[in-house]
């Protein structure tokens, strides 16, 4: 392992226009630091594989903007962060192994050893409550066994996949589309904050930068490459997890799919991946377990056994007439011959037991 780099000069050289994270990994591996890439000549620059003369003449005459690497410093400072290297002990092992691994990475919170045993969950923006429910426990029974979580923090499903490895005690990583120190979406500025404390915010985006359509992609490889497989949970064909999937084969990582309602163009693209025999079906945790139990053992803990809460008579009648797809409260009192008060005060208590959910318009879910 080399010694530190000289984190400006690096700051420095990744910001040369055209320069690709593999570009300057071989540099920097080609002369050792990027002291000596700084002192080599263009002639010297161009025996690096991928270095043309346009890049080496930049690279050799190109001003240090001393603006710009102070600015980036001071901001990863002003919220505690730091800059990973890909030379560095702490930084993701899997990740090393991606094409085009990113050479920095900037970093809120902590990433562990044991990160490398690590799942991505992943999926649309605008899930069902099937989907939600899916995600929160899947999640959570994961991170519960010393499973990482890994997301994109995104709206929908990869929100409720870092609540529910926060749920279940465990770490969540969360990799964004823009900078470290601007949260998107911005609802998730408190969440991000969780995350830090019981994981990490990661991106290889330089500090300031607004998450942009084209950053999504570049985000998702990263996703998938920290982690040893991925699942989606609910995916039209043309969504963004979908191209997730894609990294996840190409990486030769496990891909794994929840299959949805045939009438949902939501679960368009993870039944087809599921019908093309490109990932496998999954119902449960125990499904993963079976294809990953031999790279997870390091780390695998017995699967909590939460006892079953104790339901009152009504309360079991209520939650018998409950499934995935919402229901309105009306319906509820109906089916279970309860009148609409009793109904809801059961319900409450249902949900205060972590069984239900309430969605918007008086709708219920079980959990």
């Amino acid at each position: 392992m080399p010694a530190p780099f000289n984190i400006q000069q690096l700051l420095h050289l990744a910001s040369i226009p055209g320069m690709s994270n593999s570009k300057l990994k071989n540099l920097i591996d080609y002369f050792g630091s990027p002291e000596q890439v700084l002192a080599a000549s263009p002639l010297q620059l161009i025996k690096v594989e991928g270095i043309k003369k346009e890049l080496a003449s930049a690279v050799a005459h190109a001003e240090t903007n001393k603006t710009f690497i102070e600015d980036q410093l001071k901001r990863i400072n002003r919220i505690e962060g730091k800059i990973l290297t890909i030379w560095d002990s702490e930084y993701p092992p899997l990740l090393k192994e991606v094409f085009d691994a990113p050479v920095l990475l900037f970093l809120r919170g902590t990433i562990t050893l044991n990160d490398q045993y690590a799942m991505a969950i992943v999926g649309t923006r605008r899930p069902s409550a099937y989907g939600i429910s899916v995600a929160e426990n899947f999640s959570k029974e994961l991170s519960g066994m010393g499973i990482t979580i890994i997301s994109g923090l995104a709206r929908g499903i990869d929100t409720h996949a870092h609540h529910g490895a926060l749920k279940g005690e465990g770490r969540t990583i969360a990799v964004l589309g823009g900078a470290v120190d601007k949260i998107y979406p911005k609802e998730n500025e408190r969440l991000a904050e969780k995350i830090c404390s019981n994981g990490a915010v990661i991106s290889e985006m330089f500090m300031g930068a607004k998450a942009e359509l084209w950053s999504f992609p570049k985000r998702n490889r990263i996703i998938s490459g920290m982690s040893l497989g991925t699942i989606i949970i609910e995916s039209d064909e043309d969504g963004g997890a979908m191209i997730t999937a894609r990294t996840t084969i190409d990486q030769n990582r496990e891909l794994f799919c929840v299959p949805g309602n045939i009438t949902e163009h939501k679960s368009n693209g993870t039944n087809k991946l599921i019908k093309l025999g490109q990932a496998k079906l999954v119902q449960t945790v125990d499904d993963i377990l079976v294809e990953l139990e031999a790279k997870l053992k390091p780390i695998l803990k017995t699967k909590k056994q939460e006892p079953a809460p104790q339901l009152s008579v009504f309360e079991q009648k209520i939650f018998d007439c409950l499934s995935y797809d919402p229901i309105h409260i009306d319906v509820l009192s109906e089916k279970s011959e309860l009148s609409s008060a009793d109904t809801l005060v059961n319900l409450l208590s249902l949900e205060f037991k972590g069984m239900v959910r309430q969605m918007a318009g008086k709708m219920f879910v079980k959990m």
